[in-house]
This record gives C-alpha cells, sequence and structure tokens, in this order.
C-alpha cells in the first residue's frame, strides 16, 4: 500500500472531504512519521506505537476525522497539545501555509524524545518554517495560563479528564477545539466553538480512543 492509496481509501470512506485537507494528507507521507520498525505499517489504518514512550502516533482515520472537524484554513494560527511524532502538526501546517505568507502551528510535546523525533520529522517535510515543536506541558495552554486570543483552533491528541479553561481562555471567537474526553478504552470526541467572549459551543462527535493526557491538569494515576 502507499500513501497515495492511504488516501484514496479515507476519501471512499466518507472521512476525507475537503480538498484542502485531502491535498494535505497527499502531500505529507504518513511513513515519513513512524517510528523505526514499523514502516511496513505506515498505511495501514491502525495506531503505531511511538518506541517505549508509551504514546502512539493514530490510526489515519482519526487524523482525517480531527483535521476535518477542526476545519483550518490557509494563514491561521493553531495549537497543538500532544506532537507525538509531528505528523498531524505536519498536516495542519501544509493547510495554513497554502498560498499563505501567514499561518503557523505551535505543538506541545511532554515527552523529550519525541519532541526531537518530531522535529526531526518536520524537516523531512517542507513545512518546517510553519511548525514548532515545543517541550513543555501542553495541559496548561502555550504560552501556559495565558489568556488572550490566540488560536483559530487548538486540537488536542490525548484523552483528556475534561475541556480544560487553560484551552478556552487562549481560542479566538469562532476558534474550534477538537478533543478526545473520560478515560478508559473508549472516550468521546468533542468538538468546541467560541461563540463570543463567554460563550462556547460543545458537539459530540463520535467515541474514539487515546492514551491519557499527562501534565499538571491532566489525569494524576
Amino acid at each position: 500500500m502507499s500513501n497515495k492509496e492511504l488516501v484514496r481509501y479515507l476519501i471512499n470512506e466518507g472521512i476525507l472531504k475537503s480538498p484542502i485537507i485531502i491535498e494535505a494528507f497527499s502531500n505529507i507521507d504518513r511513513k515519513l512519521f513512524i517510528w523505526p520498525g514499523y514502516e511496513k505499517y505506515a498505511y495501514d489504518d491502525t495506531p503505531l506505537p511511538l518506541g517505549d514512550t508509551g504514546q502512539t502516533i493514530s490510526a489515519p482515520h482519526m487524523h482525517a476525522y480531527m483535521t476535518e472537524a477542526l476545519s483550518p484554513r490557509p494563514g491561521e494560527t493553531y495549537l497543538e497539545i500532544g506532537g507525538g511524532s509531528g505528523y498531524q502538526a505536519a498536516i495542519l501546517a501544509y493547510i495554513v501555509s497554502k498560498d499563505s505568507s501567514r499561518g503557523f502551528v505551535y505543538s506541545i510535546e511532554i515527552e523529550p524524545r519525541l519532541v526531537k523525533f518530531a522535529t526531526g520529522n518536520i524537516y523531512k517535510v517542507g513545512v518546517y518554517n510553519r511548525v514548532k515543536i515545543i517541550y513543555g506541558d501542553g495541559s496548561l495552554g502555550w504560552p501556559p495560563y495565558y489568556k488572550g486570543y490566540l488560536y483559530d483552533g487548538i486540537i488536542v491528541t490525548a484523552a483528556a479528564p475534561r475541556v480544560l479553561d487553560t484551552w478556552l481562555y487562549q481560542l479566538k471567537i469562532g476558534g474550534r477545539l477538537v478533543i478526545p474526553i473520560g478515560r478508559g478504552y473508549f472516550q468521546d470526541l468533542i468538538k468546541v466553538t467560541r461563540v463570543d467572549e463567554k460563550r462556547f459551543k460543545e458537539e459530540f462527535l463520535l467515541k474514539c480512543a487515546f492514551v491519557p493526557l499527562r501534565g499538571r491538569l491532566g489525569w494524576k494515576d
């Protein structure tokens, strides 16, 4: 199987829909973001381990679902909580940089080995100048605890105990937050849209399975 065939599969399944998102998945080869030793599974629709870090690169269909839900557009600014191997950040960076001199992705990763791994992977594709992989505690937002309209969207790639104020504070009006909530084998994938300064609209998307969110405001055990 090839990256092209993987994208065709996601289109045929009705998961990938938006032309610019399809273009991003077509141009960002998932194989470049797979942990060494797992390359032969790069185009399987399944999550894969990232070494012994306890973290994974999500299944392609989940990246596709979440990206479609986030509805990224050229010129926008995004925050990713849980950088992993850098794949999701690269997809977003491709989109925000399309035909735009603006647009940027900040990706926070709490595992130092993955910060190094993701940074190296980002340099394999042509979006390295639109992404910054940051070592830190993503549960606190970025910058930590900052209150202000920073991001058009935030994507969380680990299951959180709840929607955290530290993220909501940093969404622009109209900004979207896509996040798995809960613990156990399955969690709820939620989309939150900031309606105005004080109001947020929450929407259930589907059931999902993610590793637990680490950090000061993540799970405690």
